[in-house]
């Protein structure tokens, strides 16, 4: 397919994140970039939408930059449905500060604004940079721009959310580019317990060990190898597998009397 002419860019770490900044200067090379972005750092949020309450405008900083009171979703669905003249060829969110790997896929807003775009139809990437205390947003936004302009040139992805993530390392030091799927187990979460200031306990989400059992073929494993990760996900969250076998099984409808 040709190039996008119409590139809708949002994020889940806010307006004022160099990670926006960074891939929406080098994703203007690819056509016309506009930032439909939340106001604040929702990291966590998932695929929240904003029910009974009005999503605002709370900046409109020129005709291609909007700061919206949602979520990434909401400005993903707002944009499309209601505040942009054209439907957008292309969704791109990010570039996060940390990787969006595994089951962290199912939390991510980076993620959820992309399969948000891809609920639409609308080819959809959501790129993440593995966290660095010195992040290269620049080097990252580079990579992502040219393999988004690669995957677009090869086919018209539909219905589907290409997930990027970035080693943190210089390019020369990345082994490569491989397509990969999702990590299928936990990545070894825990928490911390503590009393706060007024008495109440209280529970803080940390990162523990690591699993040793993580498949080496999957995105976090060739991730933490050095490798760029592609992978692609849906929005529809039906298990083929398991949607064969308890159609197999004869079901009733027991009623109580």
């Amino acid at each position: 397919m040709s190039g996008p002419r119409r590139i809708l860019l949002t994020n889940d770490d806010g307006i004022g994140s160099a990670g926006l900044a960074a891939l929406r200067e080098v994703l203007g090379a690819l056509g016309e970039v506009t930032v439909v972005a939340p106001s604040r750092e929702l990291s966590g949020c998932a695929h929240s939408i904003t029910l009974r309450v009005p999503v605002l405008i709370e900046e409109q900083v020129d005709e291609r930059t909007y700061v919206l009171s949602g979520s990434p979703a909401d400005c993903v669905k707002i944009a499309v449905l209601a505040l942009l003249p054209e439907r957008p060829d292309l969704v791109v969110a990010g570039i996060n500060l940390g990787a969006n790997v595994g089951v962290n896929v199912l939390y991510s807003g980076t993620v959820a604004a992309a399969l948000e775009g891809a609920i639409f139809g609308i080819p959809a990437v959501a790129v993440s940079l593995l966290w660095s205390p010195k992040p290269d947003f620049a080097a990252a936004a580079r990579i992502a721009t040219s393999l988004i302009e690669q995957a677009l040139a090869r086919e018209r992805f539909a219905r589907v959310a290409l997930n990027i993530n970035i080693p943190a390392r210089p390019l020369a030091e990345i082994a490569g580019v491989r397509v990969t799927p999702q990590c299928p187990i936990e990545l070894g979460e825990a928490y911390r317990d503590h009393q706060e200031s007024d008495g109440r306990q209280a529970y803080t989400l940390t990162y523990g060990e690591r699993k040793p059992e993580i498949p080496p073929d999957s995105d976090w494993a060739l991730l933490k190898a050095g490798y760029v990760t592609l992978t692609p996900l849906r929005p529809n969250l039906t298990s083929e597998e398991w949607l064969c076998r308890l159609a197999s099984v004869p079901w009733e409808l027991t009623r109580t009397t």
